[in-house]
């Protein structure tokens, strides 16, 4: 009897310990279009990768509402089977949360630009060719130490920091975010600077209304796309019409000339419609157009038309 106790007790020791063990996810996005694309004047036909993944994500609870949690994300062309840049190349981290937040060091994608950009880009996950090609995204991912606060009553604030590390490759980047939700009203405001003279700040605001949702930032920028080049105002306006499987999306995007670099404007039209087969598959089409002028320093006349697959798993 004293021995059917002991290997009980264990045995039930043994399982708690497995409860706390970490749990772990695995994802992923399998994204790809067939296009046909007209890059000022050169038109070819394509498949195109729309930002594929694999990931791996998980957390282990380590009593007292303290929590260890980790991302790893690789990303790949389905239409090729080939890394699309570092192996890595989307977040991979490791960090703590709890009551004072969340804690990550690693590689991390800006908050500023998941705050704004992001947040209104539903159309296809802002990947591929209609993806916002406007918007300026100073982000050096790596090396970063980032902190956010739990829900402050519908408030989170962000901050992250990337080292240098003795290199001026990408620069250190500063990063600070809040977004703000009230019920159908969803805000959003992003600052990024580095130590190459550039920085930008956004505000954003997303209003769902039923089957319509409409959303818009307004971002400032000095150098955003380049050295020298002064200071630009850019917009975007989005919306969707979702009824039943359908989406229905439609964005418009308009960036100002840099002050010292005139005809550097450029305009961006998207129209979107998505059939969603079920909640991890769907079948998307786009069609894209960006117009810019002769001397737009961070991108050029594009027009897009596509259709592909998108499963989530």
């Amino acid at each position: 009897m004293k021995k059917t106790l002991i290997v009980a007790a264990v045995s039930a020791l043994a399982a708690g310990s497995a409860l706390a063990q970490s749990s772990v996810t695995i994802y992923g996005r399998l994204n790809v279009t067939a296009e046909s694309l007209d890059r000022a004047g050169s038109k070819t036909k394509e498949l195109v990768n729309n930002a594929s993944r694999l990931g791996f994500k998980g957390v282990e609870d380590l009593g007292g509402g303290l929590k260890a949690i980790f991302l790893l994300e690789h990303r790949f062309s389905v239409d090729t089977g080939t890394v699309t840049g570092d192996f890595y190349a989307g977040d991979s981290l490791v960090g703590l949360s709890g009551g004072f937040g969340t804690v990550r060091l690693g590689r991390i994608t800006s908050e500023a630009y998941y705050a704004t950009a992001d947040y209104i880009s539903m159309n296809n996950h802002d990947t591929g060719t209609s993806a916002d090609t406007l918007y300026a995204y100073l982000g050096n991912n790596k090396n970063k130490i980032a902190y956010n606060t739990n829900s402050l009553g519908g408030l989170v604030l962000h901050a992250a920091i990337g080292a240098q590390e003795g290199g001026a490759a990408g620069g250190k980047v500063m990063d600070l975010a809040a977004t703000y939700e009230l019920g159908d009203l969803s805000l959003g405001f992003g600052y990024e600077k580095n130590n190459a003279s550039a920085n930008q700040y956004a505000v954003r605001a997303l209003y769902t209304a039923g089957a319509f949702v409409g959303g818009a930032y307004i971002q400032k920028d000095k150098n955003g796309w380049g050295a020298n080049l002064g200071s630009r105002t850019t917009f975007r306006l989005t919306g969707a019409y979702n009824v039943g499987n359908s989406e229905f999306h439609l964005g418009y995007g308009k960036a100002g000339d840099y002050s010292r670099v005139n005809d550097s404007d450029a305009t961006q039209l998207v129209l979107g419609y998505n059939y969603n087969l079920s909640k991890r598959t769907r079948i998307h089409s786009h069609y894209t157009k960006v117009s810019a002028s002769r001397f737009t320093p961070y991108t050029g006349d594009l027009t897009a038309l596509g259709v592909g697959i998108r499963h989530n798993f």
